[in-house]
């Protein structure tokens, strides 16, 4: 006998009871469907339209951009604080909207302040909608994107809001605990994030902020109040001082379109990691067309940019390079504003989502953030590595193992900065931290010699010591690298190339005779010593 496992209905053409049923069930879920419309209105109207003239869009309008095209939103606690905190106006929804969706094609949980409700204030049912959220994308390893527009804790209620376990910091809890986990968590700033809310960014994997808000914490007002202190927004804690000065913010964005997008790019990049979803691999990949996708510019142009001469002090953008090299020449750089002598950025090369970590050799002009001269714009010298961009470095390169990304590191490094200034910022930590995530990286990692590459900054580029897939170097690298990399009285020429005056080194005709012989015995030592596994043109 064949087994049949198929269920039976006794089920058959509805009598009147059923009928009455239908009609009185109907008409209660089109009540409901009729109040979550109310809910999902926010604030209304006004509110909605005084977000409009900030130049911001509402909750809802952002995730109709973020998600991708026809795809399903599942709102999750649309009816949380239904019915609550009448003698404050109420807050509809909690005043957040939480739920999965699809972003570039990944399953995603979203975290969205409405701002129109009390200017996305937390109350206490806020808190533990956000808590419920965070704990499902734990539960499921979901990556879990936060777009904040918040004015931080609702202060009339702030005894129910912030001292308990499972209140307001649980959240920044949960923010440490699924980073340890290797879940990826990105925040988009697009509007106020102030207080103990400012917390909350600064504690996922990626900080993304728009031009025109505010992360700090404590509002101009606060400020002159508790040390006499007269500020601006912008000055205190906007997005353009945190991009270049204090290094907060990784990715600085005009509008809140171009945040959304360069937040889809991000999270199109993001690996898998094996037991989360069915994948074919770990790292993300997409189709390659050769004739859609290669670079925009000709390969060969990099010929232009290098002088082998000995000596030659090779001062050129490297972004020139990297859009020679990336699918598209599509990168989204991290950081862009600060720590500007080492290029970070996300980009795909061959469909293959990489992480790029290359010296800058443009001279670059920053505003200092620490030590004596803090608050005063330097000239820092391109191919040498200061505090911020060993700091930069170090973020990124956790954010590639984070998120399952492979690296690239493109070495023309003279080293690290030396001085006064430097020991001051704390330059010897900051190496360390960027030598240490290189040490404990897991991602694949390729390194390629572009020019030069000697001392520590060796190391704290993928040197030969630090586990690189492959060690490649370019035509001019090849002629120059390892001599820069082991030759010490010509790394000592070049460190002096960056000193306040910079002075271009002289060399004699003798100099450069004896240059060019011992660079020749160092380029055929390094190829029978294997420092480097091929010259690639």
């Amino acid at each position: 006998m064949k087994l049949d496992n198929t269920l039976g209905s006794s089920l058959g053409a509805p009598d009147a009871k059923a009928r009455a049923n239908r009609v009185a069930l109907a008409a209660l879920m089109a009540e409901l469907r009729l109040e979550e419309d109310r809910i999902r209105e926010g604030g209304g109207a006004k509110a909605a339209e005084a977000q409009c003239g900030k130049g911001r869009l509402t909750a809802r309008e952002r995730l109709k951009l973020l998600l991708d095209e026809g795809a399903e939103f599942l709102e999750l606690g649309l009816w949380a604080a239904h019915g609550m905190y009448a003698e404050y106006g109420g807050a509809p929804g909690a005043g957040v909207v939480t739920g999965l969706g699809h972003v570039s094609g990944r399953l995603c949980m979203i975290i969205a302040n409405d701002a129109t409700v009390k200017a996305g204030a937390f109350f206490p049912m806020t808190a533990k909608k956000v808590l419920r959220a965070q704990t499902i994308a734990m539960e499921n390893h979901i990556p879990t994107l936060y777009l904040v527009d918040s004015s931080g804790v609702f202060l009339p209620l702030q005894e129910d809001v912030f001292p308990d376990t499972d209140d307001f910091g649980r959240i920044f809890r949960n923010n440490a605990v699924m980073s340890s986990l290797g879940i990826p968590q990105i925040t988009a700033i697009m509007g106020m994030c102030v207080a103990g809310g400012a917390y909350l960014p600064v504690m996922t994997d990626t900080v993304l902020m728009t031009e025109g808000s505010g992360l700090f914490l404590a509002g101009p007002s606060l400020v002159q109040a508790a040390i006499g202190q007269k500020t601006g927004a912008e000055e205190l804690g906007g997005a353009a001082m945190h991009a270049e000065i204090s290094g907060t913010v990784d990715f600085k964005e005009p509008n809140d379109h171009l945040c959304l997008a360069r937040l889809r790019s991000l999270v199109g990049k993001m690996g898998e990691r094996p037991g989360a979803a069915p994948a074919a691999e770990i790292f993300n990949r997409v189709e390659f067309d050769a004739a859609r996708d290669a670079p925009k510019f000709p390969a060969e142009d990099v010929y232009g940019l290098l002088n082998p001469e000995p000596g030659a002090s090779n001062v050129y953008e490297m972004r020139e390079v990297i859009a020679r090299i990336v699918d598209g020449s599509r990168f989204d750089e991290y950081k862009a504003d600060f720590g500007r002598t080492v290029l970070c950025g996300y980009a795909r090369i061959g469909g293959r989502a990489v992480g790029i970590v290359a010296n800058q050799k443009m001279h670059q002009s920053q505003t200092v953030a620490t030590g004596p001269a803090a608050g005063m714009k330097r000239t820092e010298f391109g191919g040498v590595i200061y505090t911020e961009s060993a700091q930069k470095a170090a973020r990124f390169i956790m954010d590639c193992n984070q998120n399952l990304i492979p690296l690239i590191f493109l070495h023309d490094v003279n080293g690290f900065m030396v001085g006064k200034d430097a020991e001051w910022s704390g330059i010897i930590r900051a190496g360390a931290k960027m030598v240490s995530a290189v040490s404990t990286s897991v991602v694949p990692k390729i390194t390629v010699i572009v020019g030069g590459s000697f001392g520590a900054g060796h190391y704290a580029m993928c040197g030969k010591a630090y586990d690189p897939r492959f060690f490649v170097c370019v035509a001019d690298g090849a002629l120059r690298g390892d001599e820069r990399r082991l030759g010490g009285q010509y790394a000592g020429r070049g460190a002096r190339q960056t000193d306040g005056a910079r002075r271009k080194a002289s060399l004699g005709g003798r100099e450069k005779s004896r240059l060019r012989r011992d660079q020749e015995r160092l380029r055929c030592a390094g190829r029978s010593a294997l420092w480097s596994g091929a010259a690639v043109d």
